[in-house]
C-alpha cells in the first residue's frame, strides 16, 4: 500500500487533468464525446497505481467538480453517467474467466448507462433535440443509434485494454526506476 501522500497527490494530478479535460469539451465541442473518454482513461491510472476504490474516490470528486466548473453539461453528464466509472468498474469485470460471459456484461453496464443518459438528456435537461433526431431516421432509428454506439463502445473497450497495456508496459517502469 503506498503512503497517503502519493495517493492524495497522484489523485489531485489526474483530477486536475480530467478537470482541464472536461473543460476543454467546453471550449471545443466537436469533441464532447471523446473529452470525456479521454478523462476515463485518467482515472484508469488511479485504479493501476493505487487502487479501484481510490479511483472511484477520484471520479466522485471529477464528477462533481465538472458538474460545477465545465460549461458543456452534456459531456459532464456522459462522463458521470459512463466514461468516468466505467474504466475503474471494468477492473473487475476483467476479473471474470469466461470472455462471453465479460462481453454480455459490459454491453450490458455500456446500455444501461447509454439509455439512462439519454433519458436524463432528454427529460431531465430537457434537450428535446435528441428525440427530433431520432425522427429522421425513422421508425427504427433508435436502434439503429444504440447498435452504432454499441459498436463505438466496443472499440472504446478495446482502446481501454490497449492503454492499460501500454501504461503498465511503457509508462509504469519509466516511474519505477526513478522512485
Amino acid at each position: 500500500m503506498r503512503e497517503i501522500s502519493y495517493r492524495v497527490a497522484l489523485g489531485g494530478i489526474v483530477s486536475a487533468l480530467c478537470l482541464a479535460t472536461m473543460f476543454l469539451a467546453g471550449v471545443l465541442p466537436a469533441l464532447y464525446l471523446l473529452l470525456p473518454g479521454i478523462a476515463g482513461i485518467l482515472l484508469m491510472i488511479i485504479a493501476v497505481e493505487v487502487n479501484t476504490k481510490w479511483a472511484f474516490l477520484t471520479y466522485i470528486a471529477v464528477s462533481l467538480l465538472s458538474l460545477f466548473i465545465t460549461f458543456d453539461k452534456e459531456a459532464a453528464l456522459i462522463f458521470i453517467m459512463l466514461f468516468g466509472h466505467y474504466p475503474i468498474l471494468r477492473f473487475y469485470i476483467q476479473k471474470i474467466p469466461l470472455k462471453s460471459i465479460r462481453l454480455i456484461i459490459k454491453l450490458l453496464v455500456f446500455n444501461a448507462c447509454i439509455i439512462g443518459y439519454f433519458y436524463v438528456t432528454v427529460y431531465i435537461l430537457g434537450l428535446d433535440d435528441l428525440l427530433e433526431e431520432f425522427d429522421d431516421l425513422g421508425k427504427y432509428g433508435a436502434y439503429i443509434m444504440l447498435s452504432i454506439a454499441n459498436f463505438i463502445f466496443l472499440v472504446y473497450d478495446l482502446d481501454l485494454d490497449f492503454m492499460h497495456n501500454i501504461y503498465k508496459k511503457r509508462i509504469m517502469p519509466k516511474f519505477i526506476r526513478k522512485r
